[in-house]
């Protein structure tokens, strides 16, 4: 069974893992993808920022992306995502599961059904992550003592600039426990396409005005973060899939 990891801020490649790019080239452009070797030639990575974090977020050819994870038969994705803490469910240099999002993302096209050729179909997203992933994430990080939220509501922006202490404010209103720029839109698309994913997030910041400044954890921690989430990745993709109610059927 093939498996992919989708990683943004600091997180630009598998640790350990040796890699050659893959070429996909799909309706909506060409995708490169890190392809492991060895024991890991079923995993896939995809940097979507860029390896040189080059590409702001409402540039990202999201359905690039994900048709080219469909393209290649990839089944289960791991996403990691950078956010800014609005509650202290996950405080920054701490980790949570994503179980539902927010978007107020405008301008992008988030969808592979637009009418005419692509046709028109309403995806369920009552469970937008999948239950069965999430719960192998949530058993791995115990055995290894690693603390992990096992819920939280993802607000996803249009960035690339930061959010105004006033904006921050009405997410938590609207019951957001931390932001990001890319999540609802990744999420949206690969619920379309049928692929099993789930989220994880790691704040690097608090959100604006939520204290008197951002304090964004080191790049020494960015690293030690990804290092510890691409461990607990590689276990729970290749485990053996387990009932899922989950859209992705």
């Amino acid at each position: 069974m093939k498996a992919a990891i989708l990683g943004g801020t600091g997180v630009y490649s598998i640790e350990g893992i040796s890699t050659v790019d893959e070429n996909v080239e799909t309706e909506y452009g060409l995708v490169t993808v890190k392809k492991g070797t060895g024991k890991w030639k079923d995993l896939y990575f995809i940097s979507r920022h860029g390896l040189d974090h080059t590409i702001p977020p409402h540039k990202i050819n999201y359905r690039a992306n994900i048709r080219a994870l469909t393209l290649l038969g990839i089944e289960r994705v791991f996403a990691i995502y950078a956010v800014g803490s609005i509650t202290d469910i996950v405080p920054p240099g701490r980790f949570g599961l994503v179980s539902q999002f927010i978007d107020v993302t405008q301008g992008r096209i988030n969808t592979f059904y637009e009418g005419g050729k692509s046709g028109l179909k309403h995806t369920p997203m009552d469970e937008p992550y999948c239950a069965d992933l999430r719960l192998k994430i949530l058993t791995a990080a115990k055995k290894r003592g690693f603390p992990l939220a096992d819920s939280g509501t993802y607000i996803c922006t249009n960035g690339p600039r930061f959010e105004t202490p006033a904006e921050i404010k009405m997410y938590k209103m609207f019951g957001a426990d931390y932001v990001g720029m890319t999540g609802a839109t990744e999420t949206a698309l690969a619920r379309e396409a049928g692929i099993h994913l789930a989220a994880v997030s790691y704040s690097i910041n608090w959100a604006a005005g939520i204290k008197d400044d951002l304090e964004f954890i080191s790049d020494k921690e960015i690293e030690e973060t990804k290092n510890k989430l691409t461990e607990i990745a590689l276990e729970v993709l290749f485990d053996k899939p387990g009932a899922c109610q989950c859209n992705a059927e």
